[in-house]
């Protein structure tokens, strides 16, 4: 038995060791040939026959194959007959962590709670979503309280959460109706939304008497407050409010409360049912608009079916992204979101490909890591057969910070 036991402690020893240094194996340098390139740039830039080069984990280069020489000791891939899409972005995710400790129903408003706690690293609904070439992801409390606490952008590769996440907090979650209601006694949205703007109310108190203790403006130091120090990097517009809002009324609710009273940088993710009636309120503040899982609605005044994403499309809105609330939607199915958009008549296929990209990177303020292909951002990106809003594309293979972290040819996930 003491020799069986001390066999077992020096494979655990073994085991953890080697885990750690998987952990610290630096990125290997590829050189990645690839027939169409989106690089999902400022300038719209596509590249025809060309290759990038990955080195540490970024992008080291990127342009036409003929104008960059591959240095020695880069392991070519060869992708000249696909398209290489930046990695995908998804605002809205819940199975990057513990899906079991997500909603913690204890107050209407939770301001305190955060998704950091419940990261969980190659679990395997993220191994699914590297299948469908997702790269980062927001991932988010539920929606059973007005406001659940704070969201963690992550990626979905990595064998530890340092190597997982990218921001902490990466937004506050608000759901401005849709669930809540079930908070325990019943609740209707008057108290909700009373309940909310009080509750924002405080924080931004606590916030600016810190701004003014931090300048001299005042002596009186206002003391730490674990409930709303972490609220203060919304307010200072390090973060968004990813608000879970769908329906005309909830969505101006969203417009009037958290955008034009509070003054916040607002997420509105779902976007759903007749909310694009508000679409040129949103244009107006030059918002973002991100859509799903839901990309259809049936409106009873005029009997017509109306694409979501397509009906903001058309008013003017640019600001325009896609997500999967996954579960609800498998992760790896957020280029199949895009597909369903352009399918009720969003038409512009490349800005569903900015929509599951660069738009939501964007959102999140996490544009200068990923979201597009460019020299100096994190290596991030998918190897696709064709367009991600084709239906007949697939992803072979998924590089998150210059690894490899899914391979078709390795082993191919089944769904």
């Amino acid at each position: 038995m003491n020799r069986l036991f001390a066999t077992l402690i020096v494979f655990a020893i073994c085991f953890v060791g080697n885990f750690a240094k998987a952990n610290d194996v630096p990125a290997h340098r590829f050189a990645i040939e690839a027939g169409k390139i989106l690089t999902m740039d400022d300038a719209d830039t596509i590249i025809n026959n060309g290759i990038l080069l990955v080195s540490d984990g970024k992008i080291e280069a990127i342009g036409k194959q003929g104008d960059i020489a591959i240095p020695d000791g880069y392991e070519v891939v060869d992708h000249r007959t696909g398209w290489l899409v930046p990695g995908l972005v998804d605002c809205h995710n819940h199975i990057a962590g513990s899906l079991s400790d997500l909603n913690d129903g204890v107050y209407l408003t939770n301001p305190g709670l955060r998704t950091l706690d419940t990261v969980e690293p190659r679990n395997e609904n993220l191994e699914n979503a590297l299948s469908g070439g997702v790269t980062t992801v927001l991932l988010i409390p539920g929606s059973g309280n007005n406001m659940s606490g704070f969201g963690t952008i992550t990626k979905t590769f990595g064998n530890d959460v340092d190597a997982m996440v990218m921001r902490s907090p990466g937004s506050l979650k608000i759901a401005q109706a849709g669930n809540p209601e079930r908070y325990w006694y019943r609740v209707g949205r008057r108290f909700m939304n009373w309940n909310l703007r009080q509750t924002l109310t405080k924080a931004q108190k606590y916030h600016d008497d810190w701004a003014d203790y931090e300048k001299g403006a005042t002596p009186d130091d206002p003391g730490y407050d674990i409930v709303w120090n972490d609220l203060r990097g919304l307010f200072d517009g390090q973060f968004p409010v990813s608000v879970h809002t769908q329906i005309y009324q909830v969505y101006m609710s969203t417009i009037t409360m958290l955008r034009d009273h509070f003054g916040l940088d607002v997420v509105t993710d779902h976007s759903t049912f007749d909310s694009y009636k508000l679409a040129p309120l949103i244009k107006e503040r030059n918002m973002y608009a991100i859509v799903g899982p839901r990309q259809f609605h049936f409106d009873r005044y005029d009997r017509t079916i109306n694409g979501c994403a397509a009906r903001f499309a058309e008013q003017g809105v640019t600001r325009l992204g896609i997500n999967t609330d996954a579960p609800v939607i498998a992760q790896e199915d957020l280029a199949y979101q895009a597909t369903m958009a352009c399918w009720y008549g969003w038409n512009d296929h490349y800005a569903a490909i900015k929509g599951l990209t660069r738009i939501p990177a964007e959102s999140l303020g996490v544009i200068d890591r990923v979201g597009s292909l460019e020299a100096g951002k994190d290596a991030d990106f998918g190897l696709w057969t064709g367009s991600p809003v084709d239906p007949r594309s697939v992803c072979n293979m998924t590089m998150v910070d210059g690894h490899v972290a899914y391979d078709k040819q390795v082993k191919r996930r089944t769904r």
